[in-house]
Formats: structure tokens, C-alpha cells, sequence
């Protein structure tokens, strides 16, 4: 795992993946935070969540090549061949990408330190911030690790992840199209159901959906209030489409036999 871990995480400034991602996390960080300070009212918490909402383009960036590359170059053979546990080059190529943003977040590290000796609100609220947007960069990585091993083209994985990573991220809105939905399509006299039992069930299928969104589960951190659940939750579906890119490699791997 520790060598897949240093190729990958080297291979970011090998190539143009690395210095893209920087330029573009770079760019609206310093967006964010001298938008509020030029307004006189810093709270990083809100340039942390900000930044978390465009994990949607960041994350596809730096995931798209994790294994597709290796497809495409057909040095994945190299990874079926070997006696090498192949959860173990998961597992690499997933912490490589999280150490990549850890180095970005460097970018509000400094931000942070600005609008603590400049007088802005710097607390825990600001801390239960970063716990969450390096969970929820858990989650998104895995998406776009999951997405890149699907398939041996870089954009069509970029896409994949994109798509998937922006569901996700509009469950709330998503919850509540179906809730409506739901209750158009109960409230046809072909079902004759009474309004309470209509908007019983659209209650219990918008509340089914909002229950998979990852970022409502969080928001309390931002305040200050911290549960355990959350974060579990989130790591949990991380492991669910790491093991899911797992078995897809390990299907391939008998494939090769």
C-alpha cells in the first residue's frame, strides 16, 4: 500500500492533475475568504462549507485518472499480476488523493490564521467545520475512485463522479421533487386516498431521501455541535464504494486468468 500510495501521490505533480487542482482550490478559497473580509465579517466555517460544495468539480479532477490512467496504459495488469492485495492499491490510491487535499486545504490553514489575528470568529464551530469537509472529502474521493475504475477514459469518469457527487449533493432539493411528486400522483382519484395518508407518505419519502444526504446530517457542526453519527455515516459509505471498487478490480483480476 505505502509504495501505490507514494506513486500516486507523486504522480499528482508529475503531472498537470496536481498543479490544476491547486490553481483551481486556490483560486476559490482566496475567492471566498476575501469576499467576506473585504465585507468586514470573516467566519472561515462558511469559506470551509463553500469550499466542501465544490468538492462536485474538485474531486472529479484529482480522482478521473486514479485508475483509468492505469487502464488505459495497461499497467493495471501490473496490479492483477501481482501478489499484492488489490483493497491494499485502493486503499493507496484512496489516501494519496486525500493527502493531495489536505495540501490544498493549506490554502484556509493561512485564511485561518489571518481571521484570528485579524479579529473574525476563529472557534470550534470553525473546527467542527474542517472535521466535517475532511469526512465528506472521504466520501467524494471514494465516489470518484469507485467511478474511475469503471471504466479506462479519464473524462467519462470525471463525468460519472460528477454526476453521482452532485446527486448527492442536491438530495434535499431531490427529496423534496419527489415528495411532490409522490403527492401528485397519490392524490388521482385512482388511488381515492384521503389527504392525511397522502401527505403521510410524502412525508415518510422525503424524510427517506433527506436521510441519505450526507451534508444535512453534518450542518449542526458548523454551530458548534458535535455526534458521533454523522461521521460514521459518512465513513461508512466510503468503505461501502471503496469495497465496491474492490470487487470490481478483483473481477477483473479473474478475468485476466
Amino acid at each position: 500500500m505505502t509504495a501505490v500510495y507514494k506513486r500516486e501521490l507523486a504522480s499528482y505533480f508529475r503531472s498537470p492533475v496536481g498543479y490544476v487542482a491547486l490553481a483551481l482550490y486556490g483560486f476559490l478559497s482566496g475567492f471566498f475568504f476575501i469576499n467576506q473580509y473585504s465585507g468586514g465579517n470573516v467566519n472561515v466555517s462558511n469559506e470551509i462549507m463553500s469550499l466542501a460544495s465544490f468538492f462536485v468539480i474538485i474531486v472529479p479532477v484529482i480522482t478521473m485518472g486514479l485508475f483509468a490512467e492505469d487502464k488505459k496504459r495497461g499497467t493495471e495488469v501490473l496490479f492483477y499480476t501481482s501478489p499484492v492485495s488489490l483493497f491494499d492499491v485502493v486503499l493507496g490510491k484512496f489516501f494519496a488523493a486525500i493527502t493531495l487535499i489536505a495540501i490544498l486545504f493549506v490554502n484556509v490553514l493561512v485564511h485561518m490564521i489571518i481571521t484570528a489575528a485579524s479579529g473574525g470568529v476563529v472557534n470550534i464551530g470553525t473546527w467542527g467545520s474542517v472535521l466535517v469537509y475532511f469526512f465528506l472529502a472521504m466520501l467524494f474521493i471514494s465516489i470518484g475512485i469507485f467511478a474511475s475504475a469503471l471504466t479506462d477514459t479519464q473524462i467519462i469518469a470525471a463525468i460519472i463522479s460528477f454526476v453521482v457527487i452532485l446527486c448527492v449533493q442536491l438530495l434535499s432539493t431531490i427529496s423534496s421533487l419527489a415528495s411532490s411528486a409522490v403527492a401528485s400522483l397519490l392524490s388521482a382519484s385512482l388511488f381515492n386516498l384521503n389527504p392525511e395518508k397522502v401527505n403521510s407518505v410524502c412525508d415518510k419519502v422525503a424524510s427517506a431521501i433527506s436521510w441519505l444526504d450526507p451534508f444535512s446530517k453534518t450542518n449542526d457542526f458548523r454551530y458548534g455541535v458535535f455526534s458521533i453519527s454523522p461521521l460514521v455515516y459518512c465513513a461508512s459509505m466510503a468503505l461501502v464504494f471503496l469495497f465496491l471498487t474492490y470487487r470490481i478490480l478483483e473481477k477483473k483480476r479473474w478475468s485476466q486468468k
